[in-house]
């Protein structure tokens, strides 16, 4: 099956400081990817990551989680998404589970990061269950999202030594440096319809067939 997106234009979602939302914004603001993003939403008012998409003139939204059950937000955020006409959602760094509301609103077009080697240490403190565990390497996942935790079909990894002197703050900057590139790279080899699944195996296709228009500007 080949995931061919509607168009370039991006929706992210975040909850922190969106550090891989920057980078993204850096690579699309320098030509090294081609698209658009369509808006930023977040579930926190205060998060970084919006106020750093207003700054860079975005279209940056709001939306409260709080007395919510997770298919009313789920809904009101697939509505602003669809409103921006945004045909693929990156969460960055977004510390919500999505509900099915969400998952059928997007097929095969939601991205997520984990910085981990899935399907080892899925879930919050990868990289201190890492070095728990004793392995050399780690490093980072960009995944299909679907209704398991951290378990979509892998699009890339990225892999990072483990050092003897590591915990998980320096760890967890090593695979963020990580992170910052690979993001875009997967962003981009499903935006140009050059991404096919085949059970649970994303394989690069060498080009797309119908390629979105490629963003304005």
């Amino acid at each position: 099956m080949r995931i061919q997106p509607a168009n370039r234009r991006l929706g992210i979602l975040l909850s922190g400081r969106g550090s891989n939302f920057e980078a993204i914004a850096d690579r699309i603001a320098s030509g090294k990817l081609q698209a658009d993003i369509a808006v930023v939403i977040s579930n926190v008012e205060t998060a970084p990551g919006l106020e750093s998409a207003r700054a860079r003139g975005l279209n940056a939204v709001y939306l409260s989680s709080r007395q919510k059950q997770r298919e009313d937000f789920d809904r009101e955020a697939v509505q602003v998404l669809k409103k921006h006409d945004a045909s693929l959602v990156v969460l960055a760094g977004f510390m919500r589970i999505l509900s099915r509301v969400f998952l059928e609103a997007f097929p095969y077009g939601i991205l997520n990061i984990h910085p981990a080697l899935l399907p080892a240490f899925p879930g919050t403190d990868a990289q201190q269950k890492a070095l728990d565990y004793g392995v050399k390497f780690s490093g980072c996942t960009v995944h299909f999202v679907d209704d398991t935790l951290d378990g979509g079909p892998i699009i890339a990894q990225a892999v990072v030594p483990v050092l003897d002197g590591d915990n998980a703050e320096t760890l967890s900057l090593r695979i963020l440096k990580e992170e910052h590139s690979i993001y875009s790279e997967a962003i981009d080899l499903v935006l140009s319809g050059r991404c096919e699944i085949e059970g649970r195996r994303v394989k690069p296709s060498p080009s797309g067939r119908g390629r979105p228009p490629k963003a304005a500007g």
